[in-house]
């Protein structure tokens, strides 16, 4: 077992979690950490990062969504994105639709920046991916469709 397994079984509400529990535990730790990885080769913080990655898979939003979806407040994320505009990464656009709302946006720069930070990690985990047999595929994506859903769900937070 490992120790970090260990210390979580110590806890006597988790003391009886699945092996499988305490490997996606270990992923999500590891994804943690090569998030921080990651952004410190681009010359990030993790919250740049983190609004970078959220603009690219989500598109343009407004500062109080960004702020919602990175769990800060919209004077923080105001700031994080002066930052991220002055570097090139994003940039505020007015809504084509309600021109008095202005929507940030990833520029091709920031894409670019975090696509080739990230692009050794994605090749090693596709190259993962491709070395399953057609079975492995299969159970793989399924379980990770669950846990995905799993870890949507917004009735996990305390007080939900």
């Amino acid at each position: 077992m490992r120790e970090a397994d260990a210390a979580v079984r110590r806890e006597p509400a988790l003391s009886d979690l699945d092996d499988t529990t305490l490997a996606v535990r270990r992923l999500i730790s590891a994804a943690h950490d090569l998030t921080i990885r990651t952004a410190h080769r681009t010359g990030m913080n993790v919250s740049d990062m983190t609004a970078v990655m959220q603009l690219s898979e989500h598109g343009p939003m407004g500062v109080a969504e960004l702020a919602r979806r990175l769990g800060v407040s919209s004077p923080a994320v105001s700031v994080l994105v002066d930052r991220l505009e002055r570097a090139g990464h994003v940039q505020r656009v007015r809504d084509t639709v309600d021109r008095r709302r202005v929507r940030i946006t990833d520029t091709p720069a920031g894409r670019a920046a975090t696509t080739d930070a990230w692009l050794p990690a994605i090749r090693e985990i596709d190259q993962v991916g491709r070395s399953l047999s057609d079975a492995e595929h299969v159970a793989a994506r399924e379980l990770l469709d669950r846990l995905t859903a799993a870890m949507l769900r917004e009735d996990h937070a305390p007080g939900a």
